[in-house]
């Protein structure tokens, strides 16, 4: 099998781009580095392709192996032929190998292998050749044998029997044929195991729909449904057409002696051991198909939430709000250092608003507060209108916005917020989370596991292995994208770094509270188990401001410093120029390319991409995303009309819509019919996570709480 052209062709791909990447990956090289600083190599593929080639490349590899194991075990038997060795090597999918190799597959004890073990294979092979010229009874006279168990010629028929059921079972090319069937005709169905009873899934309580069109969130759904005891789940497979289609290839004459018998092995093979399996397998590949595309919107929603921009250069007031225990607050200056930290009760059951505002008042004159970061948990609603009205009784200019504060009850109770806040309690690090997510969303986002950011849907039944795999990535690609300070980033956000592990990341951190402040990149080599290999990998990701080397500031890698250098001679600039904020104009100064790259011997495309840093260095991706909407005022379920026109965040994408706050407690949805007026196929092709979008009230249920909305204006 040539994995490189079946890449190649899914991936609609260069071959050399392929033979480079797969080279690179098995030198050692991360993904984020490949695609920031490999693109000659690789032809400029970027990190979504070249995760999508690393994954499918480890999948073919471990066929390659499976392939080797099967025809291992195979050729030890002595069963190998010619035109088997071809199948399996041919094969593209796993599952193909394993029906090929299943008749050859050392088995527990079966019906049909005890039947082998009474003699009876022989009397199976005559029913087979359909050509018996006495009664199948006469026939099985001959195998009634005590000592071996078989008291009669009907006992002998029936261990026959079980030896043809299996053998029909286990022909790779039958199989195939009934998993085609049973996936392209068959239906999935689901019921109530009581009707009467209310759940969220009543929906599915008299469900049928044919399994090719049944959507991958409908299918998780129904899993769910089914592992709390609410459905009984079944796959209806056209039944019919497929024993037609077995006794089309079993039965090839038409012996009176032998067709009914032939008849009933076939039947009993589909019904105890062909269909149980495949249906099994159809509702793993139905979940496994469900779970790569859950996990893909998981992975486009977290990427959108982890390039939110930054709100920098104000200090906030991080609001965790709650009933009983008091909403706790913490100050945190401009670079989030926190300055204080208190808990009022201006909520039910204390009701002390008038001492809150008051707090509130003095700490926002105190720190000079202008902008207050509510949590979007329980009560954060009656928190909401305390602070509005507060703003409102106020000279200073002070704006709120509610943050989703998914996962920083996660944070705060973790080992990482006890290291970083030891003398806080719990309600107090997730008040500090919830200021510090305006501030630098990545930053303190990378610090929560990925799956407890929730922006997914069904993400606590999925394949966590995979799961997290596919967050890391993301998270990964995210953070060196934007690139960190080397020496303001905390060792959660470290470990991200292209090449850095958890442990080299922590003794990145030691390094710089042993040694102060990095001065250039080059002193990372001091780092204990930071070698050449990390060092090269993870440089580039690396900024440090006002160090020895201005280019230590920006994303060019320190092996094209020399080439760097010279560019800047050439062109008449000196690199201590680049910490007034870039060489503004230099791309006009390059006529051309192609020919500054030969004498400088280096790519063209790293020539363009060094040009682009040294006019903007160090420049941040998420500025090009949109910002937040800060408010001052408070809107109610209740205020709500249909027709209403109104601007909000999108919180999270799904496959059947997307969900948008609109600054009242309800995230409203949007229907993928209300999306765009062209037809999308999956609402991510119109919104992301963090997008600023314009939307009307459809309707409002205030008792179901539901806000039906549309982008269609």
């Amino acid at each position: 099998m040539d994995i490189i052209k079946i890449l190649q062709e899914e991936l609609s791909v260069g071959r050399g781009q392929v033979e480079a990447a797969v080279q690179l990956i098995d030198e050692g090289n991360t993904i984020p580095f490949i695609a920031r600083y490999r693109k000659e190599a690789t032809g400029s593929l970027d990190d979504e392709v070249l995760r999508n080639l690393d994954e499918r490349l480890r999948y073919l590899r471990n066929l390659e192996e499976r392939k080797e194991q099967v025809l291992a075990s195979i050729r030890e038997q002595e069963k190998l032929t010619p035109e088997l060795e071809k199948q399996i090597l041919e094969a593209t999918v796993l599952v193909t190998v394993e029906d090929l190799y299943r008749p050859f597959k050392p088995k527990r004890r079966t019906r049909a292998t005890i039947a082998k073990e009474k003699g009876l294979e022989p009397l199976a092979d005559l029913f087979m050749l359909q050509m018996l010229k006495t009664s199948a009874e006469e026939a099985a006279e001959e195998y009634v044998n005590e000592e071996k168990g078989v008291a009669s010629a009907q006992e002998a028929i029936d261990g026959a029997k079980d030896i043809l059921a299996e053998r029909v079972s286990d022909n790779a090319e039958y199989r195939t044929y009934i998993r085609n069937a049973t996936m392209n005709q068959g239906i999935l169905q689901s019921s109530a195991k009581d009707e009467k009873a209310e759940s969220v899934y009543e929906m599915y309580y008299q469900y049928e729909e044919t399994i090719k069109k049944t959507a991958g969130h409908r299918v998780l759904a129904i899993n769910r449904g089914e592992k709390e005891k609410i459905l009984t789940v079944k796959v209806l497979a056209p039944v019919e057409q497929i024993l037609r289609y077995l006794e089309k290839k079993v039965i090839t004459r038409d012996n009176p002696n032998t067709v009914q018998i032939l008849r009933e092995v076939i039947e009993d093979s589909y019904n105890r051991l062909i269909g149980p399996a495949i249906e099994r397998e159809v509702r793993n590949e139905l979940t496994e198909k469900a779970e790569d595309g859950a996990i893909r919107v998981f992975g486009k929603n977290l990427e959108q939430l982890l390039m939110q921009p930054p709100i920098v250069g104000r200090v906030v007031l991080g609001w965790d709000p709650a009933f009983r225990t008091g909403c706790k607050l913490a100050v945190v200056d401009e670079t989030g250092k926190v300055l204080d930290t208190i808990v009022i009760y201006p909520t039910a059951p204390q009701n002390k608003v008038a001492e809150a505002k008051a707090i509130l008042k003095k700490m926002i004159k105190k720190y000079n507060i202008s902008l207050i970061s509510v949590g979007n948990g329980t009560a954060s609603r009656e928190s909401e209108a305390i602070i509005v009205e507060l703003l409102k009784e106020i000279p200073e200019q002070v704006q709120y916005i509610i943050v989703n504060e998914a996962g920083a009850s996660v944070y705060s109770a973790s080992k990482l917020a006890t290291e970083e806040f030891p003398n806080f309690d719990v309600g107090q690090r997730s008040a500090v989370s919830i200021a510090r997510r305006l501030q630098d969303p990545l930053s303190e986002l990378v610090k929560i596991d990925p799956k407890s950011i929730g922006v997914g849907q069904y993400q606590h039944d999925m394949n966590q292995k995979h799961l997290s795999e596919a967050l890391q990535g993301v998270v990964e690609d995210s953070v060196n994208k934007v690139g960190v300070d080397l020496n303001t980033a905390s060792a959660s956000l470290l470990e991200y770094i292209s090449g850095i592990s958890k442990a080299i990341a922590k003794n990145i951190v030691s390094y710089r509270e042993e040694n102060g402040a990095f001065t250039s990149r080059r002193e990372l080599l001091k780092v204990p188990k930071l070698g050449p290999k990390a060092y090269e990998q993870c440089a580039g990701f690396m900024r440090i401001q006002n160090g020895k080397n201005p280019l230590d500031g920006t994303s060019v890698h320190p092996e094209t410093y020399d080439a760097a250098k010279q560019l800047l001679v050439k062109l008449g600039y000196e690199a201590s120029q680049l910490s007034h904020g870039g060489l503004v104009g230099i791309s006009k100064k390059v006529v051309d390319y192609k020919k500054l790259a030969a004498e400088l011997e280096i790519g063209e495309i790293t020539l363009r991409d060094i040009v682009k840093e040294l006019e903007k260095p160090a420049r941040d991706p998420r500025d090009e995303m949109p910002k937040p909407i800060l408010r001052t005022d408070v809107l109610d379920m209740k205020d709500l009309q249909p027709g209403m026109v109104l601007k909000g965040t999108v919180r999270n994408v799904i496959d059947f819509g997307a969900f948008v706050d609109i600054g009242v407690h309800q995230d409203g949805l949007v229907h993928i019919s209300q999306i765009s007026e062209k037809f999308i196929k999956h609402p991510l092709e119109a919104v992301s996570v963090g997008d600023i979008v314009e939307v009307k009230v459809i309707s409002v249920d205030v008792a179901k709480k539901r806000i039906a909305l549309t982008m269609k204006l």
